[in-house]
């Protein structure tokens, strides 16, 4: 089988999955947006998939996202979120690629972001990345400073809050991973409840290949997958995740 056969294969797989957790719960797979991550995919991977229709990406890297995309930045139906942890002196970087950043995660980088994107005149899509699991090896604002920094980033021009975005914790456990779901989503019912996000119009993305099915049971409408659909990578996901690692 041949490369472009391999991914729509896998593609149809992941739809397959997620119509079979959805219907575990009794929710509409269509409420499910499927973002591919495709950290370290060359494009000629990505390209077979945006040929099938799929043009929500996301990135972790930015020179490497930058050096993918560079000549396509104007690819109007191309949606490209990074996923990444964002250092403050990348921020003019990410700014000359996302059209969403999922891992606002601190008061100081929203700061930036704003006074970047007021100085240029335009607005961005950001979700609040909550570590749920707590662990110091992952980044993201702890649970309880979630909905403080969403009400500061409420009143900033430049950003517009759209969502939360966790990772779950990389367990065989699954009670310890849908513990972490289960704790975005109940961060996201407080922050409908405080008008910090809209109840018909939120993001929860949580969810890759390994654990999708738990997220979308606890909430998740939009799952981000890479490994499942492009293959292995040389490092497993931890690496991406990793504080103590050089993640840019």
């Amino acid at each position: 089988m041949d490369l472009e056969s391999d991914i729509q294969m896998n593609l149809q797989n992941i739809q397959e999955r997620i119509q079979r957790a959805c219907l575990q719960v009794g929710r509409d797979p269509a409420e499910i947006r499927l973002l591919l991550a495709t950290k370290t995919v060359p494009l000629s991977k990505i390209d077979i998939a945006i040929q099938e229709g799929y043009a929500l990406l996301g990135e972790n890297k930015v020179q490497e996202a930058l050096a993918k995309f560079g000549s396509r930045l104007n690819d109007a139906h191309i949606e490209r979120h990074f996923i990444g942890h964002v250092q403050t002196n990348k921020v003019n970087q990410v700014l000359r690629f996302a059209t969403c950043i999922q891992s606002v995660d601190r008061l100081k980088l929203a700061q930036k972001l704003d006074n970047r994107l007021r100085n240029e005149g335009r607005t961005l899509d950001v979700y609040v990345q909550v570590n749920t699991s707590q662990e110091e090896s992952k980044f993201g604002i702890i649970p309880d400073r979630a909905l403080s920094l969403m009400e500061a980033i409420n009143g900033m021009e430049g950003l517009h809050l759209k969502g939360l975005m966790t990772i779950g914790l990389f367990s065989r456990d699954a009670d310890k991973v849908r513990a972490c779901f289960q704790t975005l989503r109940m961060l996201k019912d407080e922050a409908v409840y405080a008008h910090l996000l809209d109840e018909e119009n939120y993001v929860l993305s949580m969810g890759m290949s390994h654990d999708l099915e738990i997220a979308i049971e606890e909430g998740a409408n939009l799952i981000r997958v890479g490994t499942a659909i492009f293959g292995k990578r040389k490092y497993d996901d931890t690496y991406y995740w990793n504080e103590n690692l050089d993640v840019q």
